[in-house]
């Protein structure tokens, strides 16, 4: 069974940083495109930042040039280093990745990390 797990969430002051981490583990041929979206309380889930198998990115326009997608397949994992963090970057941080199995693709979620920023 294949699973996306997540960790390096927690508490940090406006102005720090944290980086999250998303391992994929599991039966699967290749990873495709994999990202990183948000839900604060009440909000809509949103896109954070994508990168795809040839590490071409993606961000929100509210994240650009403080966040950082990466991944390192050898490890079947995707990095998020957040920077310069604002109260408003305050949500359930999911991973989200496209993988490559016997029977085709298919998309999976990792079960959220919550990262708060306090002002």
């Amino acid at each position: 069974q294949v699973q996306l797990v997540e960790s390096g969430g927690g508490l940090v002051q406006a102005g720090g940083s944290l980086r999250l981490s998303c391992g994929a583990s599991g039966s699967f041929r290749s990873m495709n495109a994999m990202g990183w979206y948000r839900q604060a309380p009440g909000k809509q889930r949103e896109l954070v930042a994508t990168i795809t198998p040839g590490r071409n990115t993606n961000y929100a326009d509210s994240v650009k040039g403080r966040f950082t997608i990466s991944r390192d397949n050898a490890k079947n994992t995707v990095y998020l280093q957040m920077n310069s963090l604002k109260p408003e970057d305050t949500a359930v941080y999911y991973c989200n990745a496209v993988l490559s199995r016997s029977l085709g693709t298919r998309e999976y979620w990792g079960q959220g990390t919550q990262v708060t920023v306090s002002a």
